[in-house]
């Protein structure tokens, strides 16, 4: 019997994408390969995020810096599903694109992956407090160095000016306070 091969994709997550709960309700079975960096860049925020209000998060090139996140193999189809909540979109009109890149694991090894990246930044935009919580949480619960989740758990927010996070016209299916 022929069994039939999955395609699948790495995947390099950051920032939302390590909230666990949030990441496993939109892949079925990924594989975690470990904690890496993507070299000369580092995390910044920008544009505006209804479900959040406040600034998203994107890779930002900045030499001598690093961001760090986890390593995913995930279905092709886990990686659509992905695209979809992440605002990707084929024709150009979405938040994010795919972006191609190399990371490094804490073991030396080098991965070829994809992550969502803004195309579009714009000004500067801080990120809601909850949301930058649910960031530092995330990277805390997925091992990633402390110095990073410190810094974090550091960086300029503001309040919320509504209940957060807000589902309206984001997640079919789920109503919202907002």
């Amino acid at each position: 019997m022929i069994k039939p091969v999955r395609a699948k994709v790495l995947f390099f997550a950051y920032g939302s994408n390590l909230d666990e709960e949030q990441f496993l309700s939109r892949c079925l079975r990924p594989e975690k390969l470990g904690v890496a960096r993507l070299a000369d860049h580092r995390i910044g925020f920008y544009g505006y995020s209804e479900k959040w209000d406040g600034g998203e998060e994107t890779a930002v090139p900045a030499p001598g810096q690093d961001l760090f996140g986890i390593v995913y193999r995930v279905a092709v189809s886990d990686f659509d599903r992905l695209d979809y909540f992440q605002g990707v979109r084929l024709d150009g009109r979405g938040a994010y694109f795919h972006y191609p890149a190399n990371v490094i694991g804490t073991d030396g090894a080098t991965f070829s992956v994809l992550l969502y990246k803004k195309d579009i930044l714009g000004p500067a935009t801080p990120p809601s407090a909850p949301y930058l919580a649910l960031l530092a949480a995330g990277a805390a619960a997925q091992g990633l160095p402390p110095d990073w989740i410190a810094m974090l758990a550091a960086h300029p927010s503001r309040p919320a000016s509504y209940p957060v996070p807000c589902f309206r016209d984001i997640e079919p299916g789920v109503a919202c306070a907002c």
